[in-house]
Formats: C-alpha cells, structure tokens, sequence
C-alpha cells in the first residue's frame, strides 16, 4: 500500500533500478545480441522494385561464430538413409505408402466422381520461367514440391520435363487440407463429412492432363513427410519450398528440405517479396543461407539456392 503513496516518478525510479539489479550477464549478452541482430536486419538497404533483375538480395548483419551457436538448438541434423536410385523413387514411395500399387488405379473413386470438376488448376507464380531456368539447367530425374495445393506448379513442371525428354519423377508433398477458411474462396471444392476433397481434386487434375506416370502425391504435413523421405533416403534434384508462409513454418521447410537434396541439387520457393517478407518466407530463406554460408539469388519473385 505504500508503494501506491508515492509519487510516480519515485516509483519509476524505484521500478529501473530493480530491473537493473535483475540483468544477469547471459540475460544482457541475448537482448544484446537480438538488438544487434534487429538493427542490422533494419539498416540493409531495401528491395529495389523497380529492378527485380538484381542478382543478389539485401541480406541482414553478419552472422559470427557467437550467433551460430545461438542457433544450434534450431538445426535439423539427423542423418538420411543411403539415396535411393532415382529410378527407384516411384517404386519406393508407392511401396511406401499405396502397398505397391498406384493410387490412380480405379480413379475416382464412386462416392466422390460426381463431387469433382473434371479440371480445377489453381496456384499462385506457378508458370513463372524459373521452373524452365531451373529444369533447364539441373535436369532433374526427382523433383520434390513442398507444398502443392491443387498441382498447377506439379503440372506445369510435368509438362516441362516431358517436353524436354527428362523421365523425372515429381513428389507432390502437402496435407491437402488447405488452411483455415480457404473455402471461403473456393467453395466449389467440395467438403464430406469435415473433409474437403483437395487430394481427389489435385488427382483429378493430374489425371486430366494425363501426368499420372510423373506425378505423385505424399498426402501428409511437410515436417512429417520430409522426416520419412530422409528416412527412406529419397531424395530430390530439385526442391520447390511452398508451403506455410510464417518464419517458423519456412524455417522448418527449407531446413528439413535441404537435407534430402541431392548434391548439387538446387531448392527453391515462392513469395520473397510480400508485404510482410521480413517476418516470414525471406527471412527464414536470408537466415538459413547465411548459417550454411550459400548464396540467395532470386528469379522473378521466387528465391534460389544452389547447392554446387
């Protein structure tokens, strides 16, 4: 009661000097540390908008030694299984997950043919030349997509690989729920019992543009599903990262997605450039590439890492 007597700026006063007296040298070395961090992050120079050429992308302050360990706890380590033949990568996630056989046989099943459309492609950047650049250049005979949604990036680079030749496998990696009220922009993705019809309808789509030899889907979360093909020791040429868009949904994507590329192997993603960039996909993409000291550069409004 007596502390509520006196004058405020007595209790201010008083309020400093406990919080003074409370600062242990560790306490004081992290707030140093994320305020250095933060101002760093803050004084780089800007996107250029008006050049989204430029090859290299403004990066935060310079990450030491110190900073490193700070982030140890958040590193992904466990070791993959032996890289299974890339001839061997259907087979194996058919065998893995559809007991051998595919999941196209017999498609659609009767309870939802009626609930489908016979095309419904959807996505967002998924027919920028990046996917040519990059198929071009890496070839790929797997290709991972984090991240699917209703297969238009999966069927864009389907007809790529096709049109050059390449027998490449493409690992369609998503839950297939959506998110929370994207139905409020695509009703006519149907819903039976709480569960929308997202998988049936991406398969529909990979069905009608006859791409189900290239094509597959792994229907589970992205951390799970990037746990089990590391364990399975399958891995990708090329990854597409584009899944959750906040920091720690990115961060956990890209980490556990370069660990099953190949060498010399290149991962990339979408949305670098939001309105909220600096606290989700670029910054867990600037992070990461700076604490395994690779290099970020951007085609159109996708970023890449190349791992040669």
């Amino acid at each position: 009661m007596k502390e509520e007597q006196q004058p405020l700026h007595h209790h201010h006063h008083h309020q400093r000097r406990v919080t003074t007296k409370k600062l242990t040298k560790p306490t004081a070395y992290v707030i140093l540390l994320l305020l250095s961090y933060a101002l760093g992050y803050l004084s780089a120079p800007s996107f250029n908008s008006a050049n989204p050429s430029s090859p290299r992308i403004p990066q935060a302050t310079t990450i030491t030694s110190a900073t490193k360990s700070e982030f140890d706890q958040f590193r992904v380590t466990a070791q993959c299984a032996d890289p299974v033949p890339s001839k061997l990568v259907r087979q194996t996630i058919l065998d893995r997950l559809f007991n051998g056989t595919s999941p196209f046989d017999d498609f659609p099943p009767a309870h939802v043919s009626s609930l489908l459309r016979p095309k419904r492609i959807k996505g967002w950047g998924s027919n920028g030349a990046v996917f040519e650049n990059l198929i071009r250049k890496v070839k790929p005979r797997t290709i991972i997509e984090v991240g699917t949604f209703l297969g238009a990036s999966a069927i864009h680079m389907a007809e790529l690989t096709r049109s050059l030749g390449l027998k490449t496998q493409i690992l369609c990696l998503d839950d297939f729920r959506g998110w929370p009220g994207f139905r409020d922009r695509f009703r006519d993705i149907a819903m039976v019992n709480g569960d929308v019809m997202l998988l049936y309808q991406f398969m529909q789509n990979v069905v009608h543009v006859n791409m189900t030899e290239w094509v597959l889907p792994v229907p589970f979360s992205s951390g799970s599903g990037l746990v089990k093909l590391c364990e399975w020791g399958v891995l990708g040429d090329l990854i597409e990262v584009d899944a959750g868009h906040d920091f720690h949904s990115a961060w956990s994507d890209i980490s556990r997605a370069y660990r099953i590329l190949r060498p010399g192997g290149v991962i990339f993603g979408h949305d670098y450039f939001t309105a909220a960039d600096n606290k989700g996909v670029r910054r867990a993409v600037d992070l990461f590439a700076k604490l395994n000291g690779l290099r970020v550069q951007l085609d159109g409004q996708h970023w890449v890492i190349d791992s040669a």
